[in-house]
């Protein structure tokens, strides 16, 4: 894929696909006098539109005058009476609330926004991106990591939805899955009148040949509703599958299960911790070899002091509940902040060969490194060594919770890709993951998860669940305080 599509998010849509969306909405009884689409490409909804809906006043927007001058030659041959304004339109910069307000009668936008991230133009040095604004209203290290990193569909959906809260109208657009949710929960939270909301899962690599999980979104704007949106496997599937809605702040992915097991929320007693966070794989990561000779991801051999050097795991060995680590891991402090040139010192082999690869540190993109000390670490506290833990893949579900224990005299430690809670004894474990992985507390996890989510278990997820209601209602013991670290 070339980078100007990339930058552009360029997708076309199939005229079939168009096609099919216009008939759904038309089956619904969508009433459109007048339609926009605000990046309109080469015009396939637009097309279709104007076969479905032929009294409706069409226009078209776009960014590419390649696309403009296109769209509007297919528009003047297939429907040479239909009247149709299609102009070249930078989305970032246009009042797009303003045009939704002057358009006549009722008001359809349609249509497939870009597909790509903020971080994947940015890369690239692109520039169609909107102005710089944490939007979602992150704090902290959040807005400093991944959660930053955005749809720029995202940011388009939510003008769109804004520019239709008062003016009313139906919205159609094609997006990811997770972009539909994130918009939905932030009009939710801040009066997007939406007055009904709905989902249609459609299938991303037969239509766009793009590996996500995508949906056509239907929202009819103009007066508050239920906080929920019925789920739909296909466009022309009869029934919906399930309801997510708001719940509180957050989303759940089914209201009816969550409704049902609710009194099973609240917040956790327990801390969840995440694992160790390196970004620098290719030297942190070992092989051991013999008792103080380990091999990096480089291929080289180097002597190590044992009392730096710690068993790990990762997801996939929690999802395939492997519990004897078959890799080692470099670890330069014990809690975020420590001063790592002590480590000359105390242990010089180490220091020798870090080093040796300071080159690779320095080059970690993300901006929690810079002003540390050199090869910090994040996630790391004296909880990452504690002798038991029970830990889950944040990136497989459903969430198998394993017990972990010490490993060849050594407290195991896990990758970011996990979540745990700490323990000082065996026991105290076993029972916390006998009740994580009760039927009782899947089922109520299942309506908390979004199973397409890249990371579908998190630490505000698990954050939720009140372990010791479930151990009542299952009829164990409550968990006790002083059984964790």
């Amino acid at each position: 894929m070339s980078d100007v599509r990339i930058q552009f998010g360029d997708f076309q849509t199939p005229l079939p696909l168009a096609r099919a969306v216009c008939e759904l909405l038309t089956r619904h009884g969508v009433a459109a006098d007048s339609i926009l689409e605000p990046t309109c490409g080469t015009g396939s909804f637009l097309l279709a539109a104007a076969e479905r809906f032929p009294s409706a006043h069409l226009n078209g927007r776009d960014i590419n005058p390649d696309y403009v001058a296109q769209a509007r030659a297919a528009l003047a041959q297939a429907n040479p009476r239909t009247p149709v304004l299609v102009q070249q339109q930078d989305f970032f910069t246009h009042d797009w609330t303003s045009e939704l307000a002057a358009l006549p009668g009722a008001v359809l936008v349609l249509g497939n926004l870009p597909w790509v991230t903020n971080a994947a133009v940015s890369v690239r040095n692109g520039w169609n991106l909107p102005a710089k604004e944490n939007f979602p209203g992150y704090r902290g290290l959040e807005a400093r990591t991944g959660k930053s990193n955005f749809d720029i569909s995202e940011w388009m959906l939510m003008r769109l939805l804004q520019g239709l809260r008062t003016r009313g109208g139906t919205l159609a657009l094609l997006c990811k899955t997770s972009v539909a949710r994130k918009a939905l929960r932030f009009a939710w939270l801040n009066d997007g009148r939406i007055t009904r909301a709905t989902l249609y899962r459609i299938d991303a690599k037969a239509h766009f040949k793009a590996a996500v999980e995508a949906c056509l979104l239907v929202v009819r704007c103009g007066s508050e509703g239920p906080h929920e949106a019925e789920v739909y496997d296909a466009l022309d599937a009869e029934s919906a599958t399930n309801t997510l809605g708001l719940a509180g702040k957050e989303l759940v992915s089914d209201v009816v299960a969550y409704r049902q097991l609710r009194h099973l929320e609240g917040t956790s007693a327990y801390q969840w911790r995440s694992g160790i966070k390196h970004d620098c794989a290719s030297v942190m990561e070992l092989r051991r070899v013999a008792p103080e000779r380990f091999q990096n991801k480089l291929g080289e051999e180097i002597l190590l002091e044992t009392e730096q050097v710690f068993p790990l795991l990762k997801c996939s060995d929690l999802a395939h509940a492997r519990t004897e680590p078959s890799r080692w891991v470099l670890v330069t402090q014990r809690r975020v902040g420590d001063d790592t040139t002590v480590l000359a010192k105390t242990a010089p082999r180490t220091w020798e060969y870090l080093q040796s690869h300071r080159a690779l540190f320095d080059a970690r993109k993300s901006s929690i490194y810079r002003g540390a000390a050199p090869f910090s670490l994040f996630g790391i506290g004296e909880y990452s060594f504690a002798p038991w833990k029970v830990a889950v893949s944040g990136l497989h579900r459903p969430p198998g919770f394993v017990v972990i224990g010490p490993y060849q005299g050594r407290p195991v430690v896990l990758d970011d890709t996990c979540y745990f809670l700490p323990f000082d004894g065996e026991n105290a474990a076993r029972k916390a993951a006998q009740t994580l992985n009760s039927p009782l507390c899947q089922r109520f996890l299942a309506a908390l998860t979004f199973p397409e989510a890249k990371r579908p278990i998190t630490v505000e997820l698990l954050q939720r669940v009140n372990m010791n209601a479930v151990t009542a209602e299952i009829g164990l013991p409550a968990l006790q305080q002083a059984q964790l670290l």
